[in-house]
């Protein structure tokens, strides 16, 4: 695979299931084609039903396309070598209950031939990266919804993969957790990695993908980098510093004068999300650390590793 060539390559992709007798039931993705490119972060969106999930599994090379040609880091999705360079985190995080959250990474990072000294400083900073370093020794049957979420997204990563596909990484997570997962998706990205995102979380892809496609069932409906798909044709938006009384009725009686109408001036907002924790992270000053997750979004150690060696 050249750095030219896109992680993800699918041409025409088909997947229709069908019953006992092999007659058709349903056409879960109907002649798709997308490209993913290497240190993207690419978001597959739509409604239940779509075909996002079954469009995962065939790049997984859990099911088989019906028609089409798809390729995963340049080769067929069932490669044993595109396994080794591929990390997962699906829909539902299972999970084995009896065991701890470092166990459970030991189990994942054996399944790449992870072992030693080197297994344990991966499972360190993973476990760290994603705030849980104080719960290693607790048994994940007993954790919430948002911890499993986030021992799944540090088991997606033990790998050090190449590709990241993450299906509904912010599910269950509370708002600083959600922040969180969206940095270290952004950091992945900024260090070459390509990520491909499936999300209902509108406001999340928004924040860190850089093209989508929305599927609606089975066909791709839109697609595009998000910037020109949000553009609203003919609508221009005028971001401006503090400003005096005067000022603004100057202002006013100028605008006025160009259009021929008095525009409405409204004050700057942020979002819920940005005041939200604007003001988790005031209390913490001034109180210290809460009792729940400790994540900052910063990326383990070892998945920087390959950047600094090209530095």
């Amino acid at each position: 695979m050249t750095s030219e060539e896109p992680v993800i390559h699918i041409d025409g992709l088909t997947k229709i299931f069908r019953d006992f007798w092999r007659r058709p039931r349903a056409r879960a993705v109907d002649g798709i084609s997308l490209d993913v490119r290497p240190g993207e972060v690419f978001g597959l969106l739509g409604p239940n039903g779509s075909g996002k999930s079954t469009t995962i599994k065939v790049l997984l090379g859990l099911l088989h396309a019906d028609a089409g040609e798809v390729k995963v880091l340049g080769r067929p999705p069932r490669d044993v070598d595109v396994k080794k360079r591929v990390g997962y985190l699906p829909e539902e995080s299972y999970l084995y209950p009896y065991l701890d959250a470092r166990e459970t990474l030991r189990f994942y990072a054996a399944l790449f031939g992870l072992a030693g000294a080197e297994r344990e400083r991966r499972i360190d900073e993973l476990l760290d990266m994603v705030g849980l370093s104080h719960t290693g020794r607790r048994r994940v049957g007993e954790f919430s919804k948002g911890m499993a979420r986030r021992i799944g997204l540090a088991q997606a990563l033990i790998n050090d993969p190449d590709l990241v596909i993450l299906d509904e990484p912010t599910s269950g997570l509370d708002p600083l957790g959600t922040r969180q997962v969206k940095d270290i998706v952004t950091a992945l990205a900024e260090r070459g990695k390509t990520v491909l995102l499936s999300s209902h979380l509108l406001a999340d892809v928004e924040d860190v993908c850089d093209r989508v496609s929305i599927l609606y069932g089975g066909k791709v409906r839109a697609a595009g980098p998000i910037r020109e798909l949000l553009q609203v044709a003919g609508h221009l938006q005028i971001r401006l510093g503090e400003l005096d009384d005067s000022k603004r009725v100057e202002l006013l009686d100028a605008l006025e004068g160009i259009l021929g109408q008095r525009p409405d001036l409204e004050p700057t907002r942020r979002d819920l999300e940005t005041f939200f924790l604007e003001v988790v992270a005031q209390a913490r000053r001034e109180s210290g650390e809460g009792s729940g997750t400790r994540a900052e979004g910063r990326l383990a150690a070892f998945l920087t590793a390959k950047d600094e060696d090209a530095a």
